[in-house]
């Protein structure tokens, strides 16, 4: 009883989603001593779905290994590529399959949705016992991943919210740093070229929505927003509400045009989208590319010159900052080499 204490102690001493999934696995294995634990997230749009490994630990791992964030989708096994795994994520419910070895399947979810499958291989099949241990744990999991995400996602839309903006942003930052391509052996599922973009949402108009319609009619469209950025951006992409109609997103990019056909996308997805009493909304939106050495408020302050210029010239577009650099529209944004914090 005392191991199994110390590893929910371990489970919850960290606020890291990454890091607690390593701790689980690494807690199932030592409990049980399985041949192999992995927990294996759903990620991309409905109907091109995809298995994500979030950390897994085979015979003779020292460190458990997961799929880069930024894997490409169309390089990760479909959902029907593993039937059992599949009936799990869509029972809600575990399950074992008495083979040679032995497979047992527990599915993962939060208070919103089904989010992934923990997958175990074993030598003989789990008892009853090791079931309800496994399930119990789950149960501990599930409940301090719902407090994350109390404290990390804006309440109204789901979005992560701006406190949590500065920490994934350096972990951003440096993820994208030129040397981690050298030591990627994985070509299939990273992309050296890549570089990470901030992009700034600004609704246009937003307070003639509340004066005309009322806050909640405003709050609806805030949450349909939202809903859209989460269709028009990739799994892995940072989607983050900062406050009032201010959005904000991280994303991978292997260029300026890249960059901009999935900000346009979203552009125009909000534009065709009729939402309901308002009609029709708008969106400006700019972006800048992280720069060595940036800090959050560097980043956001450019896209955010971006954002201003394009509502000031007309609204309802993308804007990125180099090119209004270059075309001498705006003056560069000299790096902020204070200790001040963006909030």
């Amino acid at each position: 009883m005392s191991r199994v204490v110390e590893h929910l102690a371990d489970l919850t001493g960290f606020r890291d989603r990454d890091v607690l999934d390593v701790t689980l696995v690494g807690a199932l294995k030592d409990l049980l001593r399985p041949q192999a634990v992995a927990i294996y997230r759903c990620v991309g749009e409905a109907g091109e779905q995809r298995w994500l490994t979030r950390a897994r630990l085979a015979p003779g791992d020292v460190t458990a290994t997961a799929d880069p964030l930024w894997a490409d989708p169309s390089s990760l096994p479909t959902l029907d590529s593993h039937p059992d795994r599949l009936a799990c994520l869509e029972r809600q419910e575990a399950f074992t399959v008495d083979t040679v070895p032995a497979m047992a399947y527990f599915p993962l979810s939060t208070d919103r949705e089904p989010v992934g499958v923990l997958e175990l291989q074993t030598a003989h099949a789990l008892s009853y016992e090791e079931v309800r241990l496994v399930c119990s744990i789950l149960r501990i999991y599930r409940n301090f991943q719902g407090l994350l995400d109390y404290s990390e996602r804006d309440t109204l839309t789901g979005l992560l919210n701006r406190k949590t903006f500065d920490e994934s942003f350096m972990r951003v930052a440096v993820q994208s740093a030129p040397e981690l391509a050298q030591h990627r052996t994985d070509t299939r599922r990273y992309s050296p070229g890549s570089t990470a973009w901030l992009g700034v949402i600004d609704i246009d108009h937003f307070k003639r929505v509340n004066d005309n319609h009322g806050h909640l009619i405003g709050d609806e469209v805030l949450l349909l927003l939202s809903r859209l950025m989460r269709t028009s951006f990739r799994f892995h992409d940072h989607l983050y509400r900062f406050g009032g109609e201010e959005f904000v997103v991280l994303l991978r990019c292997t260029g300026d045009d890249d960059a901009a056909a999935a900000l346009e996308r979203l552009r125009a997805n909000v534009e065709r989208y009729v939402f309901p009493q308002v009609g029709r909304i708008t969106i400006s939106v700019g972006f800048s590319s992280l720069r060595p050495g940036d800090t959050p408020n560097d980043a956001f302050a450019r896209a955010d010159k971006a954002v201003y210029y394009a509502k000031q010239n007309g609204r309802n577009q993308v804007q990125h900052f180099a090119q209004l650099v270059a075309e001498g529209k705006l003056a560069d944004v000299q790096r902020d080499n204070s200790d001040a914090e963006l909030f």
